[in-house]
C-alpha cells in the first residue's frame, strides 16, 4: 500500500513510536490520532493531525476514530509494560482494544491494519529468532496478549479479507520516552552519580533499534509487503548488554559509578534475558537498519540528555 493521499488512523499516536509515525505520515496523508494519554504526551502530536482523546475500550471512541473513509489503521495503543502491576487487567484491556478496533473496521469496510506486536511473543527462543520460529511460548502476560492479538488479526485476514502487517519489535530507543533501562539508568545516575543499581546480573543482552529506523522500517514494510498477513521482525543484527548500556550512559554523562546488582539472570519475572531477532526476512524485502544496537543506545542517550522536555518524564 502506498502511503500517500490516504486517510490514516494511528491509535496510541501520542506515544514515542506513535507520535514519530504520525509526524512521518502527516506530510502526505490525512491522519487522525486517538490516544488516552496514559502513555503519551499530547504535545508530541503534530498540529496537522486530528486528535481524539479517549480509550479504545470505549466503543464510542473507536466509532468516532474509525469511519468508512479510512484507508489504513496503525494500531499501536496498548498498555506496554512487560512487568505490569496488574497483568490480568493489562491482558484483558489490550485484547479488548484490538477486538474493538477490528470489529469497527469490519463494520465500516476498512480492511487494512498495521499492528505493533513484540519480540516477547517468542519467549526464550534460539537466537537469532526468525518469524517462522515455533512453538511460540511467551513467558509474560504482555507477550501472551500480543500473541493472542496476532491470532485475532490472522482470523480477520483469512476470514474477513483484511490486509495485516504485524511488527515484532526489538527495543526501540529515542527521545522523550519514560520507560525502560535507558531512562531508568539516566534517572538513577542523575540522582546518584556514584552508584548504579542494575537489575539482574548485568549480562542480559538484547537488540536496540533507533526510533527513526523503526518508523522507516514500518512504512517500508507496509508499502512493499502484500500478503494477507505480513509478519516482520524489526531490529538490528547486533545486541547490547545491560552492562554495556550502563557504560555508554556513564560515558555520555561523564560519571564513573560503581555497579551493584540485584542478582539472577533476568531483571524481573517475565523478562527474556537474551534476545536477538533475525532480520533476514526484512533484508530480503529490501530494508536494512542504519545503526547498530550500540549506536542506537548512544543516539538515544544523547537525545534524552539534550532535550530539556525529557526531565519530567524520566523515572
Amino acid at each position: 500500500m502506498e502511503l500517500a493521499d490516504k486517510q490514516v488512523v494511528v491509535t496510541g499516536g501520542a506515544g514515542l513510536i506513535g507520535a514519530a509515525l504520525t509526524r512521518r505520515l502527516v506530510a502526505d496523508n490525512d491522519v487522525t490520532v486517538v490516544d488516552n494519554l496514559s502513555n503519551g504526551i499530547r504535545s508530541s502530536v503534530p498540529d496537522e493531525a486530528t486528535f481524539i482523546e479517549g480509550d479504545l475500550t470505549d466503543e464510542a471512541v473507536v466509532a468516532d476514530a474509525i469511519t468508512g473513509d479510512v484507508d489504513l489503521v496503525f494500531h499501536l495503543a496498548a498498555d506496554k509494560y512487560v512487568n505490569a502491576d496488574a497483568p490480568r487487567e493489562q491482558f484483558e484491556a489490550n485484547g479488548e482494544m484490538t477486538y474493538n478496533v477490528l470489529e469497527r473496521m469490519d463494520d465500516v469496510g476498512v480492511e487494512s491494519i498495521a499492528f505493533t506486536s513484540s519480540s516477547t511473543v517468542y519467549g526464550e527462543a534460539p537466537r537469532p529468532t526468525p518469524e517462522d520460529y515455533a512453538p511460540l511460548e511467551p513467558i509474560s502476560e504482555y507477550g501472551a496478549a500480543k500473541l493472542s492479538e496476532e491470532s485475532l488479526l490472522s482470523v480477520y485476514a483469512h476470514s474477513h479479507d483484511f490486509s495485516v502487517w504485524n511488527f515484532r519489535f526489538a527495543n526501540i530507543v529515542g527521545p522523550r520516552y519514560g520507560a525502560g533501562v535507558v531512562p531508568d539508568f539516566i534517572y538513577k545516575l542523575s540522582e546518584d552519580p556514584e552508584t548504579l543499581t542494575i537489575r539482574g546480573n548485568g549480562r542480559q543482552e538484547k537488540s536496540y533499534m533507533t526510533l527513526d529506523d523503526c518508523i522507516d522500517a514500518m512504512c517500508y514494510v507496509v508499502e512493499h509487503a502484500d500478503d494477507a498477513v505480513n509478519t516482520y521482525n524489526l531490529g538490528t543484527r547486533t545486541t547490547t548488554s545491560v552492562n554495556r548500556i550502563a557504560d555508554i550512559i556513564s560515558n555520555e554523562m561523564g560519571v564513573d559509578p560503581d555497579y551493584e546488582y540485584t542478582g539472577g539472570d533476568r531483571g524481573w519475572t517475565g523478562d527474556v534475558p537474551k534476545m536477538r531477532l533475525s532480520i533476514e526476512k526484512l533484508a530480503a524485502l529490501g530494508w536494512e537498519p542504519s545503526a547498530s544496537s550500540d549506536e542506537a543506545i548512544r543516539q538515544g542517550v544523547r537525545q534524552l540528555l539534550n532535550d530539556p522536555e525529557n526531565e519530567p518524564h524520566l523515572g
